[in-house]
């Protein structure tokens, strides 16, 4: 392999470098992703130089003490093969150790992370529908930014591991994205955010109390789309409400990952996890 392969965080202008590396992977990344998963942590971006040469990257987020999730595990092409790879991934895991880790895995690669110990949890599917181009809101749904931050995080923490305020922060305000809450009697039952990627928007995360809430949210979401313009919406399987949903709007099935983590099943609520956040953050 040579000893000019080295390591290194990234700096926050380097993670363009990651982002265009999942362009060319077809995962469509968002046009601020960049922004927003550094902003996650920091310290948790990996890159991989053969001498001065970017060849390879990896995200090993950390949420609060116990929760951590890999994502943009790339090596470039014309690079692999040469184990430049599996020094990354052992980065990150060091990182994340002691930790809950999670992951999406795309479907070839399941049985290389059982290896590693990760524990398969549920498939996720990847609808694709489109915009309707329709602003008509339902009633109880509001702009996010209406609702106290301290709300958002608390409904939030329900639905994810750990925490994620500055994540969170700059996920619902990134520029030309929509933030939409649910509110009823008692506070905020459900929120989703559709954010503009390099084809069309992604919604995610969608969670919400029930599906009617979710039914609403989606709605005012796809709406504030152009007409026709592509939406993706990540559906965890077990939440058979979610998939009768992406039906009735005949969204199709485009791709699927594998949720897997370290440690077993967190504990979330999949029943109210219409749409996950992210692949590669989780």
């Amino acid at each position: 392999m040579g000893d000019d392969y080295t390591i290194r965080r990234m700096r926050r202008d380097e993670v363009e470098f990651a982002i265009d590396l999942a362009a060319s992977e077809g995962w469509n990344p968002g046009l601020n992703d960049a922004d927003c998963f550094y902003s996650a942590d920091p310290e948790g971006f990996f890159i991989g130089l053969l001498g001065d040469e970017p060849v390879g990257c990896l995200s090993a987020v950390a949420y609060g003490r116990s929760f951590g999730f890999l994502g943009l595990y790339i090596v470039r092409q014309k690079f692999r093969g040469r184990g430049f790879g599996i020094r990354l991934w052992h980065e990150g895991m060091d990182y994340l150790k002691g930790r809950n880790v999670g992951l999406d895995s795309v479907v070839e690669q399941q049985e290389t992370y059982k290896k590693s110990g990760f524990q398969l949890f549920h498939r996720s599917v990847r609808y694709q529908g489109t915009g309707s181009g329709s602003e008509i809101f339902g009633p109880g749904i509001v702009e996010l930014s209406e609702v106290p931050f301290e709300d958002l995080e608390r409904y939030d923490t329900l639905h994810f591991p750990e925490k994620r305020g500055r994540f969170l922060k700059a996920w619902i305000s990134q520029p030309n994205s929509v933030a939409l809450g649910f509110v009823g009697d008692e506070g905020l039952k459900g929120y989703g955010v559709l954010r503009p990627c390099r084809v069309g928007f992604k919604i995610g995360p969608l969670f919400a109390e029930n599906e009617k809430i979710a039914e609403s949210l989606f709605s005012a979401l796809a709406g504030r789309a152009e007409k026709g313009d592509p939406v993706y919406l990540d559906v965890p399987e077990p939440n058979s409400a979610a998939l009768k949903l992406a039906e009735r709007y005949n969204m199709t099935k485009t791709f699927e990952t594998a949720r897997m983590y370290t440690k077993g099943n967190p504990g979330l609520p999949i029943r109210n996890i219409f749409g996950v956040t992210t692949f590669e953050l989780g």
